[in-house]
């Protein structure tokens, strides 16, 4: 909790300085789309999120989002297919995706550094491969359907010193359900239970009699599957498909916004909470930065400056806090 407080800290640290520097930051247009690319990238956040509460790494879901994105426009607007039959096979390609994963980590023994890093240059290869890569539109055909769960937007949150009601996006929704279930899997589950005891030592796991390749399995099959729905999200956001650009760099900001919302890389620790705090740290960021006409040359250095502070003052808290411990016990002997 102290965590989560801390990282919610920074959050509004982030937010009150940007707004004292230009009080556009909180006009409900710039909000709107705070909150909107805020849950299109905190669903991708928790996917991974799983992923290193196992001690392991998925470099390649950038690129998954850009393949099912790429996947998705091809089927609807060159093969013809309806839309339930596209979402449907795009959504399995990715779950097929997370299995083989999870089977050449469990199986073969590799590395998952090196099984998602070849991931990730082979399904953007394929992308750009089956596309000829050419950017690939959806046109006005489904705005009335599929579009709707990119930006559709099914209430308004009036408040007050705002211009204008702040239209609350659909994939808040989708991102908001996908967080409670996550967190009731990791918190009232034994699997969730499993998942962080595999995380804090794999061996001690295994002896205890946890059937861990399933648990690795699971973890990445999740997060493959939530990195397929952000694709399907993302590409319809933006209505058109670059096979070369949707996804780029995705996986970095996903995996720093676990990691920024107290996921350790070490394994056995994290809050589904926390990462969607830390999403939205990262695209606070990435707003302010905007709306300061900052030089965008400096966007990733800001970014990565801010993430490493973070870091940086929570392993030292760690530290503060274990000594005070040790201190404690050794006053009570």
């Amino acid at each position: 909790m102290k965590k989560i407080l801390g990282i919610f800290g920074l959050l509004v640290f982030v937010c009150v300085v940007t707004v004292i520097a230009n009080p556009k930051f909180v006009n409900a247009y710039n909000l709107q789309n705070i909150i909107r690319w805020t849950s299109l990238f905190a669903i991708i956040s928790i996917g991974v999120s799983f992923v290193i509460m196992t001690g392991g790494i998925d470099l390649s879901i950038g690129s998954t989002v850009g393949l099912v994105g790429t996947l998705l426009a091809w089927l609807l607007t060159v093969k013809g297919f309806s839309p339930a039959a596209s979402v449907g096979l795009v959504l399995l390609l990715s779950l097929i995706i997370g299995l083989a994963h999870g089977l050449l980590i469990t199986k073969m023994r590799l590395q998952p550094f090196v099984v998602t890093l070849c991931g990730l240059l082979l399904y953007r290869g394929v992308a750009r491969w089956f596309s000829d890569d050419q950017t690939l539109g959806f046109g006005e055909s489904y705005d009335s359907t599929l579009r709707y769960l990119a930006i559709g937007k099914p209430f308004s949150l009036p408040i007050p010193g705002l211009d204008a009601p702040v239209a609350i996006p659909m994939p808040f929704l989708i991102m908001a359900v996908i967080a409670i279930i996550a967190a009731v899997l990791l918190n009232l589950t034994i699997f969730g239970r499993y998942l962080l005891a595999l995380g804090r030592n794999e061996q001690a796991a295994r002896y205890s009699g946890i059937n861990t390749d399933l648990i690795v399995i699971l973890s990445y099959v999740i997060c493959s599957l939530l990195g397929g729905l952000g694709g399907v999200l993302f590409a319809l956001d933006v209505n058109s498909v670059q096979p070369s650009g949707l996804g780029e760099f995705y996986e970095l900001y996903a995996i720093a916004a676990a990691v920024l919302g107290g996921c350790s890389l070490r394994g056995g620790e994290g809050s589904i909470l926390g990462v969607v705090i830390g999403t939205a740290v990262m695209r606070a960021l990435y707003n302010a930065i905007n709306i300061l006409g900052i030089p965008t040359q400096l966007e990733f250095a800001i970014i990565g400056t801010v993430i490493l502070g973070g870091v940086i003052t929570d392993e030292l808290i760690k530290r503060l806090v274990a000594r005070r411990r040790a201190l404690r016990s050794a006053d009570g002997l």
